[in-house]
This record gives C-alpha cells, structure tokens and sequence, in this order.
C-alpha cells in the first residue's frame, strides 16, 4: 500500500510538472487579446491579434492598424473582427507575421476625430506593449474604414509605411450619408488632387469592386489619376471586374497585397 501511494505521488508531481510547461509553452499561433484606451475621458474597447512567437520579435513586429466597416460599430469589442481582417486573421493565425489593431467605433460614429484619436492611442499602446517596429506601421481599411484610412493618413502623413484602402472613397457616397467623407480635403477645389499632393511619397495599394452599388468606384478611379498625375511612386489600383462592395475578402486573401505591404518600411 505504501508502495502504490508513493507511486501515485510520484504520478502526480510528474503531471504538475508536465502541466507547468505546457502553461509556459509559447502558444503555436496567433491569438486575439482585448485591451481598453481612455482618450478625452472616453474609454474604449479594442482587440489585438498577437501572432505566434512574438515575444521572441520584440522590437521587430510589424503593426497592422485596421478600420472596420459601418456594420462593426458598437461598444462589444469584439464585432470589429468578425468581418474583414479579423476572419482572415484566424485562418491564418499560425503564419500571420504582424501585429494587428482593431479598434472599434461606436453606434452611428464615423472615423474622424475623437474616434480616430482613440484608434492612434490604441496603436500607440499596442506597439509599447508588444514592441513594434516603429518604421513598419500599417494602415487598412473597407469601407466606412477605407474612408477612415484617408482621413488618418492626411492627419499623419509620414507615420505609415503603407496604405490600403478597400472600398473607400473621398465624397459622401449616399444623401443619407452625409457625415461620411474625407475631411480635411473636404473643402478644396480638387479634393483628389490635395490628397494625392500630401500622400504621393506613401506607398499605396487601393481595392474596389467594379460592381460596387454602395460605395462606388469612381472615386478610387479618380484617386488613381490624380496620383499618376502628382508623380507618386508607389501606387497602385485594383479593381475587381466582378466584384460588388465586399472586396475585403479577396484583398485580405491576397498573398502578394501582403508581401507588398510588409516589404514597406519608413526610413
């Protein structure tokens, strides 16, 4: 009896032991994390994908800000990853090389001000936490958020290595939606051309569907000529022939949009 009670003991301590190292184990890919920011007294929920070894790339990780779209509004902290980037994300979670941000704007909210500053907090709370690469910031989009990608841009000209605008545009796409726009540009006579005069050092890669009866082409299309016209170095437009609105999902699938954007840096 005293025999099999030792040896129980012994069985014990060894799963202890073997349960302490699987605790300590680094996990084997990517995973999501909520974190809060307080900006103006206003606090917010947001979430960050942590790719798979990265504590071992302090100080390396590039950083991915992401802007969802009008259907991911809200206060769950958790809506802004279930279309877009985020369903991408976790097919991918064993190989995504990047840090991501996902922030979240309330009910009935556009990007720009307060929610943008709150957007740009949480990047700045990520990449301490973390340690991201300060020359390898990323800047995404679609829809409500590829219009939110312009308004950050021209508010922070020389913080993104990248851009990537997904079914965005500059002017209100409907009547009903008038306080969706690109604003700093909103009173200049060429709103195109402004943007394209402040951003054509950035590298960009803008997305849209040709079909696309909600947020239409057009402006993507003028965006492009403006660009060529500014003499920018890197810019690029892809238009899907079939596509309707949603080409966020053929974008964030696309190997080569992300080998682009990652060999990107600020120097």
């Amino acid at each position: 009896m005293a025999r099999q009670r030792a040896g129980w003991w012994v069985w014990v301590v060894a799963m202890l032991a073997l349960s302490g190292c699987a605790s300590t184990r680094a996990p084997d890919k990517g995973h999501f994390v909520e974190r809060t920011v307080t900006v103006d007294g206003h606090a917010s929920r947001y979430q960050v994908f942590v790719p798979r070894d990265a504590q071992a790339q302090r100080g390396t990780l590039p950083v991915v800000l992401f802007l969802h779209g009008s259907g991911e509004r809200g206060s769950d902290g958790r809506r802004q990853t279930q279309a877009g980037l985020g369903p991408y994300l976790r097919t991918q979670a064993r190989t995504f090389p990047a840090l991501v941000v996902l922030p979240q704007v309330p009910d009935d909210g556009e990007w720009s001000g307060l929610n943008n500053r709150i957007a740009l907090a949480a990047l700045d709370a990520t990449m301490a936490e973390f340690g991201a690469d300060p020359a390898r910031q990323y800047l995404t989009g679609m829809s409500m958020g590829g219009y939110g990608s312009w308004n950050i841009a021209l508010e922070q000209p020389t913080r993104f290595a990248a851009i990537v605008p997904v079914c965005g545009a500059v002017l209100a796409p409907h009547a009903v939606r008038a306080s969706l726009f690109v604003e700093s540009v909103a009173d200049e006579a060429d709103p195109y051309a402004a943007i394209a005069d402040r951003l054509k050092s950035t590298p960009i890669w803008m997305f849209h569907g040709a079909q696309d009866d909600v947020v239409l082409p057009d402006d993507d299309r003028r965006l492009k000529a403006a660009f060529d016209r500014a003499g920018a170095a890197d810019v690029r437009y892809t238009e899907y022939p079939q596509g309707n609105h949603n080409a966020w999902d053929a974008t964030y699938a696309d190997a080569a949009m992300w080998e682009w954007v990652f060999a990107q840096a600020r120097r």
